[in-house]
Formats: structure tokens, sequence, C-alpha cells
């Protein structure tokens, strides 16, 4: 099986008709495609042009239909409320063709948007599913957006209804999702006709008759309906992801493609096929959630988890390992910001004693790039592969990965491996150069494409060919910046604008992270590029340290800086750094560094919508402005 990844890496960018139109078997079409692949109006590409399907069909209705039925499709895990139950393919399939007869009869059509702004529940599925059944667009928001940001993307998405609960469930306590919807609803220009709650039984939300009705009473005496056949370009969801302009960017993506990509991803990527059980660890309302806990699983016939808690806290640092014990899980993919809280927590493992995941085959790391010690602590802790993969929401499923499913190859602390059949993954200079082996530089993908990759932006397509493709002719920019070393394993490093500029000296904060990791003391870390008048921007290390540690901040600061000059050199001028109790994460656990920066270089920032716990910003303020930063850098500039 040696190389076996390489050769087919190599078929997928020298054969791309012949590598998809293969791998888009799996895929049971209505109608056949015509092209495989439709470059006539480039750089918008069409996959299985002329081609008819339904994703819903395809990821529920014809396991039924292959005598599947009592199968389990779904195992919900809510640790807050003590509540776990399971649902088979047979009762996905009910659920969702009721709740897509009633949207049918409230006048929801082919090619309306639908907004979903849901928690971690099994409606949530059921809503995106029943969308796709009929062919309306869904467009999930993350539950418990602030009301101005979900009001946004009511704005732009336009739908005709949206789907919510009462409330969310969090370790803190009840968030009242109704009320914000309520002033989401008030604030937006565009008047959306028709509201289906959720009631939860930690919080009962009044109902505005006639546009609201209750989910339950509503789904109750709806016919079911068949899944409608539409063409493999329709629009399955928008998905927003946020945009340097404040405007929300609308990830379109496709039916066709997005249902051939995970399908060949859940077998060769994650080792996944018919029967097994697969947790992705996040949240529906990010990508990770659409892609792999709802339709990458349901569409191979295998079992999801949907799982409301946290890696810690609910109850602790181990709920996650006695659910994989549990449910038999397979494959488990979750954040390296999950791992790092539970090593924070439980740094030697101890709630691992006793615990047998020999059910567990590897565990997966993305959705920010994984430093080596929190990948090596949790492959020593567990003594199972650690995956770290690299994608983005535009590209819907991963770019960079190791093919568990195919030709597992060796693992490369601080590498997402190579790039996945159907991207070829480039490194270019600012002249759109490439670069040589080990060498820096902007990260992009060569047109066209793979399915399963957003297709535009919704109604902007000169925002997504000005976004994503104006920087180098013929190529999609990441936002990027990394190397591929001499084995051709990718390593990303930062985001572009998070490449600092020490006297003239390129430096990534990736690589200080990756460092400053390494003392034992060290639970996290966020370098950023700061302001300085002599070298135009120093790096900045703000550490978060592993519970019950202990270290003299002096002796701490000696022992950091001693690190980075041994690792990096003087070169990097690395003389700021300071523990702080905790760091500001999204809802998703990306660290928000661009916004602290601004912090730092006291310029003008808002709270991000997405953030976790607002009061970390005013930790990082306070530990900028003892560094001479923040505050203080403002005085020194006034006067």
């Amino acid at each position: 099986m040696a190389g076996l990844g390489i050769e087919m890496h190599l078929q997928s960018i020298q054969d791309k008709d012949g590598f998809w139109r293969k791998a888009a078997t799996a895929i049971a079409w209505d109608k056949p495609f015509e092209q495989v692949l439709n470059d006539s109006n480039a750089p918008f590409y069409q996959w299985f042009a002329g081609g008819e399907m339904n994703t819903c069909y395809n990821a529920v209705d014809r396991h039924v239909i292959a005598g599947h039925g009592e199968r389990i499709a779904i195992e919900y895990i809510s640790p807050v409320t003590q509540n776990q139950y399971s649902i088979t393919y047979q009762e996905l399939l009910s659920q969702v063709s009721r709740l897509a007869g009633y949207m049918q009869s409230i006048g929801i059509e082919k090619g309306d948007r639908v907004v979903i702004y849901m928690p971690m529940v099994p409606e949530t599925a059921y809503a995106m599913l029943a969308c796709a059944r009929i062919g309306a667009i869904h467009s999930v928001v993350f539950g418990g957006f602030a009301a101005n940001e979900l009001a946004t993307r009511i704005n732009d998405a336009e739908p005709k209804l949206v789907l919510s609960a009462s409330c969310g469930i969090e370790p803190s306590g009840v968030v009242k999702y109704k009320p914000l919807l309520d002033d989401a609803l008030s604030q937006a220009t565009h008047q959306v006709e028709h509201c289906i709650i959720l009631n939860r039984p930690q919080y009962s939300a009044e109902l505005t008759a006639p546009r609201d009705v209750d989910w339950q009473q509503a789904v109750c005496d709806a016919p079911s309906v068949d899944c409608l056949a539409v063409e493999s370009t329709h629009p399955l969801y928008v998905l927003y992801t946020s945009g340097t302009t404040g405007k929300p960017k609308g990830v379109v993506r496709d039916n066709g493609g997005h249902a051939v990509a995970l399908m060949w991803s859940m077998k060769h990527i994650y080792n996944i096929g018919a029967g097994d059980v697969f947790w992705a660890a996040s949240d529906v309302g990010w990508v990770v959630g659409h892609s792999y806990i709802v339709y990458g699983p349901l569409l191979i016939g295998a079992t999801t988890l949907m799982y409301e808690g946290k890696p810690v806290g609910t109850p602790d640092a181990g709920a996650f390992w006695r659910i994989i014990e549990e449910k038999k899980v397979k494959s488990f993919f979750t954040a390296p910001t999950a791992i790092r809280a539970i090593k924070r927590e439980d740094p030697d493992g101890t709630l691992l004693e006793g615990v047998d995941l020999s059910c567990l085959g590897q565990v997966f790391l993305a959705g920010e790039r994984c430093d080596p010690d929190t990948l090596n602590w949790a492959q020593d802790k567990l003594s199972k592969p650690v995956i770290d993969h690299w994608w983005q929401t535009e590209t819907g499923w991963p770019v960079a990965a190791n093919l568990m499913g195919v030709d597992p190859i060796e693992i490369k602390a601080g590498s997402p491996a190579r790039p996945v059949p159907g991207y070829q993954v480039e490194v270019l200079d600012a002249m759109g150069e490439q670069v040589n082996a080990n060498e820096s530089g902007n990260v992009v993908i060569k047109l066209p494409l793979p399915p399963g990759n957003l297709t535009t932006l919704w109604n902007n397509d000169e925002r997504y060919v000005e976004s994503y493709l104006s920087m180098y002719e013929g190529y999609y920019l990441t936002g990027d910046a990394g190397y591929i070393d001499e084995d051709g394993y990718l390593y990303i490093m930062s985001r572009i604008d998070d490449i600092i500029n020490v006297a003239g000296h390129r430096l990534s904060t990736g690589r200080f992270e990756e460092v400053l990791c390494q003392h034992a003391a060290v639970a996290e870390v966020a370098v950023i590029g700061v302001q300085d008048k002599l070298k135009g921007q120093v790096p900045l290390g703000l550490v978060v340290l592993k519970n019950g540690v202990d270290v003299p901040d002096e002796v701490l600061y000696k022992e950091l800086l001693a690190l980075v000059r041994h690792e990096i050199g003087p070169v990097a001028s690395f003389r700021l750094v300071s523990a702080v109790q905790k760091l500001p994460k999204t809802r998703s656990g990306k660290i928000l560094r661009a916004t602290m920066r601004k912090i730092a270089d006291n310029n003008e920032y808002t709270v991000p919508a997405t953030i976790e716990d607002p009061m970390t910003l005013d930790i990082i303020r306070t530990a900028l402005t003892k560094m001479g930063y923040a505050d203080a850098l403002a005085k020194e500039l006034t006067a």
C-alpha cells in the first residue's frame, strides 16, 4: 500500500475527470451528469454538470431502502441536561420527511432560503436535511450569536423561514435564543414570514402568532414528502464566515460536488464506513458540523454523535474518553484547543486510567494550527495516531491530511501531512513564483478547486473573485502562510497577516508559539506582532499555565526568553512575554489574535460576535498595558 496516496494524488491532478467520475459512483443519481467538470465559465467551475440528485436521499432514504433502517444514525448526548438517546435511520427519515412536509405546506419551495438558529440537538440536523429534501437552501447561524449578527445574516440570505429553539444549554446555564431571535427580526430590514420554534423544557418561549409555530405541533400532523431531485450545481447551503469588511461572506456549497467529496473523504481520510461510529466534537454552526456531524457520516451510513457539552467541565476532562469507550467511537475529531484544555486540567492523563479505548482507531485535529507539543502529548497519553489536518470553511473538507483509510504515512508533528487528492497546493512568493522546499510563502491551491469547495459567495460573485482569486491568476488564495518540506509535507504556520516583520526579517508567529509550548509549565500560547519604533514589529507572547503549576514570574520570563533564543535565535527580538489566566477565543476555539493585535496597537476594534467570553479581552488589555502596550501605547503616542 506504500505510495498509494501519492499515486492517487497524481491521478487526481492529471486525470480529474477519471478520478472524480469514479468517486461519483458512490452517490445515487436521479439523472446522470453530462460532464464531470464544466470549465466553460471559469473561474466559476461546475462539477457533475447536468446531473440531478438529492443530498437528503443519499444521507437518509437510501440506507432505509437498503434495509438498514434500524441502524443508529444519531447518538445524542447532553451531559448538562443529563439526557441522551439514539435515533435510527428509520426514525430520522420519519422526522425529516414530516418537517419537510410542513415546510412545503407553508410555501417553502426549491431555492428558498431557510435560516437555522439552533443548539446542538438532533432537530438541527432534521432541519438541515429537511431543507435539502425539498431543495431549499439552508443557512445555519451558530446558536446564541448576538442579535445584530443574526440580523445581518437574515438581511443577506433573505429567508422565508427561520427554525430556532427556545434556548441552548451551556455549563454556565440556559442561553435564551428566542429573545435574541425576536431582537434580530426586529432589527432586520428583511421581513421573515414564518418561524418554527422548538420549545425545550429548560425555558419555554412565548410565541408570536401567526408568525411563530411550535415545532412539535407543526410536525405532528404534517404529511411526509419525498425527496425532490435537484441539479448537482443547485446550492445546498450558505454558510457565513467573517469578512474583513465587517460584512459576512456567504460561502455557497453545491449539492452534487459536496456529496461526492464528503463520501470520498469519510472512507479515505477518516477511515469510516457504513455502520462505524464517528464523532466530530464541534458544533453544527461551524463548517465541521455541516460536513462531519451531519452530512459526511450520514452519507456513508455511519453513526454520528451530537454532543451538547464541553471537553472540560461537563463534568470533567475525562468526558471525551468515557464517551468514546461507551459509544465505540472509531474515529474522533476535535480541535487542538480542546486537547489543550484537557491537558491543562489533566496533564498526567489520570482520567484515562481504566478507560478502554481499543475501539478508537485514530484522532483527528483541525480548526487551528496544532503545535507539536499538543499533538505529542495526545499521542503519548492515548497511544493512538493523532492526525493534524488542515482545511477551511471555504473548502468544506480537508486540503491536507494523512489518508488513514487507504495509505497512512509517517506523522510529522507540526504538519497536516500532504495535500489530499484533488488539491494542487503550492507555496508562492509575493511575485507569484514558487519558493524552494522549506521556504515560507503564501499557500495557494491551483484552480480548479476540487468538488465540495465553495462555488462562489452568496449574491456576490465579484467579492468571491476579489477575496480569493485576484492575488495570483489561476490560484485560490488560502490566506495562510507556510511551507512544503523536501518530503512534500505541508506546514501551515499562520495567517498571512500573522507573519511579522522584525527589522526586515519575516517571522511566523506560529513558530514562536510552537517553541513556547515546549516549556513544561505552559498549557496554551498566543503570539502577536506589535508595533516597535526601532524594528517595525516585535513578537509579544501571552501564555496560559497548566493547572496547579506555580512558577515565579521572573523565572518563567527568563526561561521562556532563553527557550526562544535557543530555538529561533537573537534575530527574533523576543523580550515581551507574560502569563495570563485565559486567552480570548471564539466559540469554536480559535484564539482571537487579530483582536489582541488591535488592542496592543491601540487600533479600533469591535468585540467579535463569535467570542466565547468577552471578559477575556479585559484580561488581555491589562497584561498588554503592563508590558507597555494598549492604553500605555496610546498615552505615548498622544504625548
